[in-house]
């Protein structure tokens, strides 16, 4: 079996993860490289009808057991069709969010034990991990000025909940999530780099093809010079 090379991108809405993960992909491709884009939660034909329950401001009254499950869901589906058998292939990989979102946003953001993200985020991803995360960071106040500007108000129920100041042992949401981000980045240093997002995309962008042309070359025992193409 051929060993492909899995790249996810996490952070807040607005923090540049979509367009980021689209600027590779299509960098990646024009380099020779031949890769495929995947999103979470979404990227199936039941993934996406999923995606609507999810992240639509309307469903805000949705448990926190059943969002939980309703993401493993969506992921299971997506490893199976999308992203375990394109790195079977020795493909790149790239996903707009993975298992890290669920551990964040249900784990440190909801406060469900820990046990019972471990043992669904294994029990939808099996031994699929990626080779490297990048941690898109963004403080919550312009993650969400930039979301509500960009996504048109639509998918914002997660930031609705930073909006109207709930707060869990003195701590908003978002930053509960943020967090926990930073906990899951120094469990796993060799996986997960943390990338400043408050800056110009494009200088996020340099940062990033920098870290790709040394993972890459690392992998494929070669050297990888990536052009930018965006």
């Amino acid at each position: 079996m051929k060993e492909g090379f899995f790249i996810t991108l996490e952070g807040f809405e607005g923090s540049g993860k979509t367009t980021l993960a689209k600027i590779i992909y299509k960098t990646l491709l024009k380099n020779g490289l031949n890769t495929v884009l995947a999103k979470e939660p979404g990227g199936t034909v039941i993934g996406d009808k999923i995606r609507k329950i999810l992240l639509e401001r309307g469903n805000e009254g949705l448990g926190y057991k059943a969002e939980l499950l309703l993401f493993t869901a969506s992921r299971a589906e997506n490893v199976r069709i999308n992203i375990k058998p394109s790195l079977e292939k020795g493909l790149i990989v790239i996903c707009d969010r993975y298992f890290d979102s669920t551990t964040a946003y249900q784990g440190f953001g909801r406060g469900i034990d820990m046990s019972v993200i471990d043992y669904f985020n294994n029990f939808a991803v099996e031994d699929i991990i990626p080779n490297l995360t990048l941690f898109l960071d963004v403080d919550t106040e312009i993650g969400l000025k930039r979301a509500t500007m960009f996504h048109k108000n639509l998918e914002l129920r997660f930031e609705d909940e930073f909006i109207q100041k709930k707060e869990v042992n003195g701590k908003l949401f978002l930053e509960r999530v943020r967090d926990g981000y930073y906990q899951i980045a120094r469990q796993n240093p060799e996986r997960i780099k943390i990338i400043d997002a408050n800056r110009d995309i494009s200088m996020l962008t340099e940062d990033i093809i920098e870290i790709l042309n040394l993972k890459l070359s690392e992998k494929f025992k070669r050297d990888i010079i990536l052009k930018l193409h965006n």
